[in-house]
């Protein structure tokens, strides 16, 4: 097993050395665990326990689909996409909405959806972390996870695109339409306080 460090490794080397000697897949676990086990949290309700059970059958597929690996996408693309068809399965198997969001927001992400939702007027002084989560827990799951996508992992259009198995301008139209919903959800948040 080589020694390399995983800041510094591009994963399409990480990809050779593990298809070279399968001892080295460690090192896309050790890289990948972390940021996906984020992920999941933020586009379900599952529990800690469940998510890991859920990332070892992610890596599973794609320890055995290594040698598939289409060299022209992005590595991260290709692995996050294994990673929400996981999810998916995993809700029509337990055929339940999530009802809470579990991810975690900070101020700079808060900032980037507040901005980008053109909504400042409305939103800037109510919109809090909490609040945040409770619209996002409310959102239909596919809405939720191409916000989840855009604004907690910053991932690009064509990286969504790539992820989702979506063309870009449905990316742009499911961002739009999680947008819509957000600001109805949040609308009737407001209603329901007066």
């Amino acid at each position: 097993m080589h020694k390399i460090n995983l800041t510094t490794e591009k994963d399409i080397d990480l990809v050779k050395l593990a298809l070279t000697d399968q001892d080295n897949f460690v090192y896309i676990i050790e890289k990948y665990e972390k940021p996906l086990f984020r992920y999941v949290r933020r586009i379900s309700s599952f529990p800690s326990e469940d998510i890991e059970d859920l990332l070892q059958e992610v890596f599973i597929k794609v320890y055995k689909n290594l040698n598939g690996f289409d060299k022209s996408l992005k590595f991260s693309s290709w692995i996050y996409r294994i990673t929400h068809n996981e999810v998916i399965s995993h809700y029509r198997k337990i055929k339940v909405r999530p009802k809470t969001f579990e991810g975690e927001l900070n101020d700079e992400i808060l900032d980037n959806i507040k901005s980008d939702f053109s909504l400042e007027d409305i939103l800037e002084k109510k919109l809090t972390k909490e609040l945040v989560k409770e619209l996002l827990a409310q959102m239909d799951v596919k809405y939720r996870e191409v916000l989840v996508l855009r604004y907690l992992e910053e991932k690009d259009y064509s990286e969504i695109s790539d992820i989702l198995k979506k063309p870009k301008g449905t990316v742009a139209t499911l961002l739009n339409r999680a947008k819509k919903q957000m600001l109805e959800i949040y609308r009737k948040y407001e209603q329901s306080k007066k």
